[in-house]
């Protein structure tokens, strides 16, 4: 099973990246069959979706070199992590453009959520899990809400002590889910 972790920002200065590592840190120090993999969204340069062919009816074929690269990565994996930034009370627009960019990639595969922001991201979360429902894609309750005022230190990420733990327990949910989908 692959597992992508999906760093959702594409911002100057962002500080998802070390969100994403840290997560990635801990996913592959786990024992098991499950392979995690780094995923930037920064690194594909996803323009905006404005091509005539709805990306359901796509089948995986696109216009854009850069979309079709997303894509290949994305349709790589059984399942993921979605490390997101939480921007006005929801989620961040080139993450939410890049994931509809894309259709069947997603379809019936599972998510677990990384939120941050000034209070966790749990705003966002609550909203990704209303947009991946179009996909049918089952996700895990257990989600790791950062605080940009006890997780960063002076703009360097300075994660908790239990949050080590409850990345984890996100991970399990996830493996546990992954395996019962794929039957």
């Amino acid at each position: 099973m692959k597992v992508g972790i999906i760093v959702g920002s594409i911002r100057d200065g962002r500080i998802g990246a070390a969100a994403g590592d840290f997560v990635h840190r801990i996913a592959a120090a786990r024992e098991g069959g499950a392979e995690y993999e780094l995923i930037d969204l920064d690194a594909f340069d996803v323009p905006l979706l404005t091509s005539g062919t709805h990306p359901m009816m796509a089948n995986k074929q696109y216009d854009d070199a850069a979309v079709q690269a997303w894509s290949a990565a994305i349709d790589a994996c059984d399942a993921y992590v979605f490390v997101t930034p939480e921007y006005n009370h929801s989620v961040p627009g080139a993450m939410k453009n890049a994931v509809d960019s894309l259709g069947g990639e997603w379809v019936g595969k599972p998510v677990a959520f990384v939120g941050y922001g000034s209070v966790g991201g749990v705003r966002a979360i609550e909203h990704w899990r209303q947009i991946i429902s179009n996909f049918s894609m089952p996700n895990v309750r257990a989600e790791v809400n950062l605080s940009l005022f006890t997780d960063w230190t002076d703009g360097e990420f300075t994660p908790g002590e239990r949050r080590e733990a409850e990345v984890g327990a996100m991970l399990d949910a996830l493996e546990q889910l992954a395996a019962t989908v794929r039957g």
